[in-house]
């Protein structure tokens, strides 16, 4: 469980393992595995931090059940065309 904020402000509890996928469009779409949608104040990045956080205090520290992805990836680089 993590504690987000909802864009009116409104504190949440989300179970991260719901999650489907979390969008950043200029606001933060969470899409759970139910189909709804969650918008909230929260980055992709904190989200993800948060959830590894979770994790690492469930598991007692260990790493073994982290996602292999641990930062929010650059943006492609173009060469200019």
């Amino acid at each position: 469980m993590i504690y987000l904020t909802r864009l009116n402000g409104q504190p949440m509890v989300l179970n991260s393992d719901l999650i489907e996928f979390i969008e950043n469009t200029p606001d933060t779409v969470i899409t759970l595995i139910t189909g709804n949608k969650l918008v909230v104040l929260e980055t992709a990045q904190e989200i993800i931090d948060r959830i590894m956080d979770y994790r690492q205090r469930v598991t007692g520290g260990s790493r073994g059940f982290l996602p292999s992805i641990i930062a929010w990836p650059n943006e492609p680089e173009t060469d200019g065309e």
